[in-house]
């Protein structure tokens, strides 16, 4: 983990949003600078924000990006945050927000690993070009997907779901926990 970065450190292009006069951060402004921080023994380096995202001045937002072949990535959570519709926060918001963070962080760096958008199942790699479209897409990835991850870091599947099931528990992904509770059951049995 990297120390925070300061704003007013870094040269980041930036913009107000044209509707809503909101900070907006450039996503290869930000890619540009990342790729000068990767760490010679790391493989992948991914930035995190709070302050939403554009891609180029054309796009109204994005929630990440990658540059797979740097090996870089920048994620906005902004728009998974009540406050930034001007609701209040409370539990429910708070479960969805960490949901649709985890979600976005593990899409991306799945981009990172050289996964492609799945067209064949429901998956996590599923695209999306809203958030109902990105809520409707599961935590946890496909067999093909799966196979491919495997194939580009080598783990242990039954380990890697008995992790995953344990931070469902302990995040409250309820569904999620009951899938993965499924998938070892079917594949230790």
């Amino acid at each position: 983990m990297l120390p925070t970065l300061d704003l007013a450190q870094v040269d980041i292009t930036s913009r107000l949003h044209p509707a809503t006069g909101g900070l907006q951060l450039l996503t290869t402004s930000i890619l540009k600078l990342l790729r000068h921080r990767l760490p010679a023994d790391g493989f992948a380096l991914l930035g995190i924000t709070m302050i939403d995202l554009y891609p180029e001045p054309a796009w109204d937002f994005v929630f990440g990006q990658a540059a797979v072949q740097d090996r870089v990535g920048v994620y906005s959570f902004a728009r998974y945050d009540p406050r930034f519709y001007g609701q209040r926060p409370s539990m429910e918001s708070h479960q969805l927000m960490l949901r649709r963070s985890c979600k976005v962080l593990a899409h991306e760096t799945g981009h990172l690993f050289g996964i492609d958008h799945c067209i064949w199942y429901h998956c996590l790699m599923n695209g999306s070009n809203h958030i109902a479209e990105a809520d409707a897409r599961p935590l946890h990835l496909c067999p093909v997907d799966l196979r491919k991850l495997h194939w580009s870091v080598g783990f242990d599947v039954v380990e890697r779901y008995r992790r995953l099931w344990s931070f469902a528990q302990q995040a409250g992904f309820k569904d999620e926990a009951r899938w993965l509770d499924h998938r070892l059951r079917f594949i230790t049995a």
